[in-house]
């Protein structure tokens, strides 16, 4: 048996620079699961928001460094061991030829570990997300700035608080 989601919280806002400041204080309050809504780039709402780094990128280099090694130890096993052809005096473990292999390989195993990341780190496919049944969320792409606080101890009254003298446009939960 699964543990129930934590509730859900919206914070509703008229200005960037409004959501900014309600991320800081949210998060100098101790509530964990902040996430932040609005139609256009914010400048330091990640910073604000205190969102971890994600590893995509190690892992997109770990998998091309890996698919490379791979290519190239294929190409030297089939080239030395498996079916050694002496041509033109050539040596058997040509590396320049292995090297293009190699490079395509590893070009095409970080694409493939980038979008598998993407996907997995965006929580898809999923479908639907509790924060768009809020009401008004719809806004979010047009012109209003939505802070959401995912935490155990989140409610309407203690967001409210915490956020007194920002002014929110509303503060409601929603049903998860």
């Amino acid at each position: 048996m699964t543990a129930p989601p934590p509730p859900l919280v919206l914070a509703e806002f008229r200005d960037p620079d409004t959501l900014i400041a309600a991320a800081r204080r949210a998060r100098e309050a101790g509530l964990r699961g902040l996430d932040a809504h609005t139609p256009f780039a914010v400048e330091g709402l990640a910073a604000a928001l205190d969102l971890p780094t994600p590893p995509l990128r190690r892992i997109m280099l770990l998998a091309g460094l890996a698919a490379a090694g791979f290519v190239y130890a294929l190409c030297w096993y089939s080239a030395v061991i498996d079916y050694p052809l002496v041509l033109g005096s050539r040596p058997l473990h040509s590396w320049p030829v292995f090297l293009v292999l190699s490079f395509e390989a590893g070009v095409l195993g970080a694409t493939l570990a980038g979008i598998a990341g993407l996907f997995v780190s965006a929580g898809l496919p999923r479908l639907n997300h509790p924060v768009f049944d809020g009401r008004g969320f719809d806004r979010a792409s047009q012109d209003r700035f939505f802070l959401a606080v995912s935490d155990p101890e989140a409610d309407p009254a203690r967001l409210e608080a915490i956020l007194d003298g920002l002014a929110p446009l509303s503060v409601r939960a929603v049903a998860t």
